[in-house]
C-alpha cells in the first residue's frame, strides 16, 4: 500500500486562509524557509502590533520544560491578542517519564486562546506513535510537515521570486539554478537576490548564474564528471584543483563522484533496458533535471566501462580509507583513468 499522503501543510494554508488558526502546532521538516514564513504569518495575525514582547513567549532546548511552557501559555493575554508560544527544539519524546506526563496534562487542558507550537528545527522530529503524547498532538492540534519541494513547484517559486525583483527567468533555466545551488528555498532565496542585483537586464541568463551563484558539491563534482564524459581531461582536472583548492576533503570528493558514477551505470542499465530519465530519477530519488543530464550522456559509454569505473571508484575510496596511498594522488590516478580509459 502506497505512504498516506501528507497533506498538513495544505490544512495549514487553509487556517491561515480561514483565520483559524488553532491552539496547537508541531511543526517539523527540512525546508527551514517555510517553517519561518508559517510560523511569521501565524505571528502577524495573533500578536497585537507594539506588544509583541509581552504576548510572545520562547523557550528552546533545556530551559522548555513543561512547567516552563505551562507558566508561558497561563500568562494573561494583553490588548486584545492570543498569547503564542514557541518551543524550540524540545525532543518531546525523549522527555523523562514524568515530564511526558505532565505535558500531557499541559495538552489536554491547553487554553483556546493560547497558540502553542513545538518547532523541531536542530533536531530530527523522530514521534512515537505508540505514545499518549503522540496520540494527544494529533488529536489536540496539528502536526505540519516542512519536507523540501517538487522540482516543478520549486521552480515556480524561483521564477516568481526573481519576477518580485523586477527580472524574468525561464523554467529551464530555474531547474538548473537548483541543480547548481540545492533545492532549500533558504538558499535560494540568497543566490536569486545575488543573481538580481549583479545583473542589469531584466532577464537572466546563464552566464548570469554562473557568474555569482556558489554552486553546492554535488553539482561542482557533476561538472567534474560532465568534464570526463565529454573526454575533456584539462576542463576536469581544473574542476578537481577548484575543488582541492576550496578544501574539499578527497574522500568527500570521491564519495559524490561514486554515487555519480553509480548513477550512469544506472542510466546505461536503463537504456538497454529502453527506460529513459523517469526510471533514473524514480530510482535514485532525484530530480528529472540532473537525470536527463546522465541519461543523455549514457549512451556514450558503454557498459563495460561503467562497471569498471564503478568498481575503480569503490577500490580507490577503500584505499584511500585504509591509508593506502595520498588521498589527493589517489583521486588524481582515478581521474586519469577515468578519462583516458
Amino acid at each position: 500500500m502506497p505512504p498516506k499522503k501528507d497533506d498538513s501543510l495544505k490544512k495549514l494554508k487553509q487556517d491561515l486562509k480561514e483565520n483559524q488558526i488553532g491552539s496547537l502546532y508541531l511543526f517539523h521538516g527540512e525546508e527551514d524557509y517555510l517553517r519561518r514564513h508559517y510560523l511569521k504569518e501565524i505571528k502577524k495575525r495573533l500578536l497585537t502590533p507594539g506588544l509583541e514582547v509581552f504576548q510572545l513567549h520562547t523557550l528552546s532546548g533545556k530551559e522548555a520544560t513543561p512547567r516552563a511552557i505551562r507558566e508561558a501559555a497561563d500568562s494573561l493575554p494583553m490588548g486584545g491578542g492570543r498569547p503564542v508560544v514557541v518551543v524550540t527544539d524540545c525532543d518531546l519524546f525523549r522527555l523523562p517519564a514524568e515530564e511526558r506526563e505532565e505535558l500531557c496534562a499541559l495538552l489536554e487542558e491547553l487554553p483556546e486562546d493560547v497558540c502553542l507550537i513545538f518547532i523541531y528545527d536542530l533536531l530530527e522530529y523522530k514521534p512515537d506513535a505508540r505514545t499518549r503524547l503522540a496520540k494527544l498532538l494529533q488529536a489536540k492540534g496539528r502536526v505540519v510537515a516542512f519536507p523540501r519541494q517538487g522540482q516543478g513547484d520549486l521552480a515556480d517559486w524561483v521564477i516568481r521570486r526573481f519576477r518580485a525583483l523586477d527580472r524574468d527567468i525561464d523554467g529551464e533555466l530555474a531547474r538548473y539554478l537548483i541543480f547548481l545551488c540545492g533545492d532549500l528555498m533558504s538558499g535560494l532565496v540568497e543566490e536569486v537576490a545575488k543573481i538580481a542585483a549583479y545583473t542589469g537586464q531584466r532577464r537572466i541568463t546563464r552566464a548570469d548564474i554562473d557568474a555569482v551563484a556558489v554552486p553546492q558539491l554535488d553539482a561542482r563534482v557533476f561538472q567534474m564528471t560532465d568534464a570526463i564524459l565529454d573526454k575533456d581531461f584539462d576542463r576536469a582536472a581544473q574542476a578537481l584543483g577548484e575543488l582541492l583548492g576550496q578544501q574539499e576533503a578527497p574522500v568527500m570528493i570521491l564519495s559524490v563522484l561514486g554515487k555519480q558514477l553509480r548513477q550512469l551505470y544506472t542510466a546505461r542499465l536503463g537504456l538497454e533496458a529502453g527506460k529513459g530519465k523517469e526510471h533514473l530519477a524514480r530510482l535514485w530519488s532525484i530530480y528529472p533535471y540532473p537525470a536527463e543530464k546522465l541519461v543523455r550522456a549514457a549512451p556514450r559509454f558503454s557498459l563495460p566501462w561503467c562497471r569498471r569505473a564503478v568498481c575503480r571508484a569503490a577500490e580507490t575510496d577503500l584505499a584511500m580509507k585504509s591509508g593506502g596511498g595520498d588521498a589527493e594522488e589517489l583521486l588524481t590516478g582515478f581521474l586519469l583513468e577515468l578519462a583516458h580509459g
